[in-house]
């Protein structure tokens, strides 16, 4: 059943072309036709998202879940990374909002919510916007924690994407991010490089369905924020053999401001 689901998953990405005139458009004409089958694909293609949610829920790493704290998942689509916490700390925290473009993907989100993290009496702390993840803002008018899983490289305007997700974030607070990536072709001193064939070939293979794996990424997440863990590592890709996709997982944490004397 899954290998039908799969071919079902991958015919829609090819049929689609992440064609339209706006990336909302296009969002929901690439997801449109396989939302259902999204997460048990993407579950064995995606590698690192339960990483990173442990590394940030760890005290010793992440800081740990703020009790009472704002969790914002930017691209968060199907809300499958609310899977990721465990109970104890989602429930420490007043708000996590998944924020997406694509209306198919947050369909399935609202239904995951009210199944599963919806108490008898209707009462939930996990909401969705459908929005920009350049712009938008939780009405609270801060976040303690933001996450891009697998969305930074789907985000046109990805630098502004890192500087909304800076603007939002209390100081001291902490990002997560994990997806795909090539390294530069000379990378700053500590980084992999990568070869001239996964520098080259990766990004044109994933270019047809808007998905954009960035040089860049790295050293500008480096440059805004303390980094407090970095991890790189290579991916298996569901159907194409003995090559590697590269990924990566980052914890920052956004600097203290500090006042004039």
């Amino acid at each position: 059943m899954a290998f039908f689901s799969d071919l079902k998953t991958i015919y829609h990405m090819l049929r689609s072309g992440a064609k339209g005139k706006t990336h909302a458009e296009r969002l929901d004409n690439f997801y449109s036709g396989q939302a259902e089958g999204y997460d048990d694909f993407r579950k064995r293609l995606l590698k690192g998202r339960e990483e990173l949610w442990k590394a940030l829920a760890d005290p010793e790493v992440g800081g740990g879940v703020p009790e009472g704290g704002i969790w914002v998942d930017f691209g968060g689509g199907t809300g499958s990374n609310l899977e990721w916490f465990t109970e104890e700390d989602r429930k420490k925290l007043s708000k996590i909002y998944v924020v997406d473009l694509s209306q198919s993907l947050l369909k399935v989100c609202n239904q995951r919510i009210a199944d599963k993290f919806t108490d008898e009496n209707g009462n939930t702390n996990c909401y969705t916007a459908e929005a920009d993840a350049t712009t938008w803002t939780p009405d609270e008018g801060y976040a303690d924690v933001v996450t891009f899983s697998y969305s930074l490289t789907m985000i046109p305007d990805w630098f502004a994407a890192m500087d909304n997700a800076l603007r939002i974030l209390k100081p001291g607070g902490m990002i997560g991010v994990v997806d795909f990536y090539v390294s530069r072709k000379w990378p700053a001193e500590g980084l992999r490089r990568h070869s001239w064939f996964t520098r080259s070939y990766w990004p044109v293979h994933f270019n047809t369905d808007n998905v954009y794996p960035s040089p860049d990424h790295v050293p500008y997440l480096m440059s805004h924020f303390e980094t407090v863990d970095f991890q790189e590592y290579y991916g298996k890709i569901p159907y194409i053999p003995i090559i590697r996709m590269p990924y990566y997982t980052f914890v920052g944490k956004k600097k203290e401001t500090v006042s004039a004397s």
